[in-house]
C-alpha cells in the first residue's frame, strides 16, 4: 500500500472497489428544539440498521478532477493500482483544508487505508498552514463518524435541511490544526 498525490482520474476506478457506500447497525439520532430564539440539538446513538450505496459516474469524476488539479489529494496504490482516495481542497477565504471526499476499496478498508489517507491530508493542510481541516458525513454514517473521531475531528455544525432523504442530518467536523 503506497500513498501518493492524485494528479487526474482517467478513468472511474470505484467500479471494482465494491461497496461504494456504507451499512451500519447504528446511527446518530438527531432532535432539536427551538426555544425562544435558541436552539438545542441532542445526539444520541440509535440502534438502527442502515445502508446507503451510491455510484461514481463520468460527470462525479469530472467535479473530482477539478479539486485534484489543485494539488492537494492523494490515492492510495496497491500493486500500482488507484484503490482509495482523499480529495481536498485548500480554502483561502477562511484558511482552512476542505475533505470533498474520502473513498475507499473495500479490499483495504478496515487496513488503515482510510487513516494513512487522512494523515496525508493533515501533512499538506500543515505545509499550506491552515488552521482547521473540515469534512461533512450523515448522521447515517455512524461507522466514518467514530473513524473521524479516532483521528481527533470533533462535531461542529449540523445541518437538517441539507439532505433530500429528512433521515439524514449533515454532520460538519473539524480538526484543530
Amino acid at each position: 500500500m503506497e500513498i501518493k498525490k492524485l494528479e487526474k482520474l482517467t478513468a472511474n476506478p470505484t467500479s471494482d472497489w465494491g461497496l461504494n457506500g456504507y451499512e451500519t447497525d447504528k446511527i446518530l439520532s438527531v432532535s432539536f428544539v427551538e426555544y425562544a430564539g435558541s436552539f438545542e440539538f441532542v445526539l444520541k446513538e440509535k440502534q438502527i440498521s442502515y445502508t446507503k450505496v451510491w455510484s461514481t459516474d463520468s460527470d462525479d469524476v469530472d467535479e473530482l478532477n477539478e479539486i485534484i488539479e489543485h494539488g492537494h489529494s492523494f490515492g492510495v496504490f496497491d500493486n500500482e493500482e488507484l484503490m482509495g482516495w482523499i480529495i481536498c481542497e485548500h480554502r483561502t477565504w477562511n484558511n482552512s483544508f476542505y475533505i470533498e471526499n474520502i473513498l475507499v476499496s473495500e479490499k483495504l478498508r478496515r487496513n488503515g487505508a482510510g487513516a494513512l489517507l487522512i494523515k496525508n491530508a493533515v501533512r499538506e493542510a500543515r505545509h499550506l498552514n491552515c488552521r482547521i481541516i473540515e469534512l461533512e458525513t450523515q448522521n447515517t454514517n455512524f461507522p466514518a463518524i467514530q473513524f473521524y473521531r479516532r483521528l481527533g475531528f470533533s462535531i461542529t455544525g449540523l445541518n437538517t435541511r441539507l439532505y433530500e432523504n429528512a433521515e439524514e442530518t449533515a454532520v460538519f467536523m473539524t480538526l484543530d490544526l
